[in-house]
């Protein structure tokens, strides 16, 4: 059995089903609980005491920035691409580093890019 929405390999009983699509674990729970980028308390909480000195970041995260630091800006295809990861781990952990202001994305044309805050 395979995942709707991944296709990664299922054994019976493992699958859940949502919105008539049957999902691995990870998949079910991006769906019920995808990541919000514009989150005001999320923002707050991030923020914390307003310094940036001990923000720990993963190692996903740290990649994450690293590489749009170098770039400049990037699109979040090409970011999985390069990084090996799939779209939707980037934007998750996007929404983590939107949330401490380290990130943000913007529109120049039909592409959305992640840049510096």
């Amino acid at each position: 059995m395979k995942c709707d929405r991944c296709s990664s390999s299922m054994e019976e009983g493992e699958s859940r089903e949502y919105l008539g699509q049957l999902l691995c674990e990870d998949c079910y729970l991006d769906m019920l609980s995808p990541a919000k980028t514009c989150d005001p308390w999320a923002v707050l909480l991030a923020k914390g005491d307003t310094s940036r000195s001990g923000v720990q970041l993963t190692p996903r995260q740290q990649k994450i920035y690293d590489l749009v630091k170098e770039r400049q800006e990037i699109a979040f295809p090409e970011a999985a691409r390069l990084l090996g990861m799939t779209e939707e781990q980037v934007r998750r952990e996007f929404a983590t580093l939107r949330h401490m202001e380290l990130l943000r994305a913007h529109r120049p044309s039909q592409e959305i890019l992640i840049t510096l805050f």
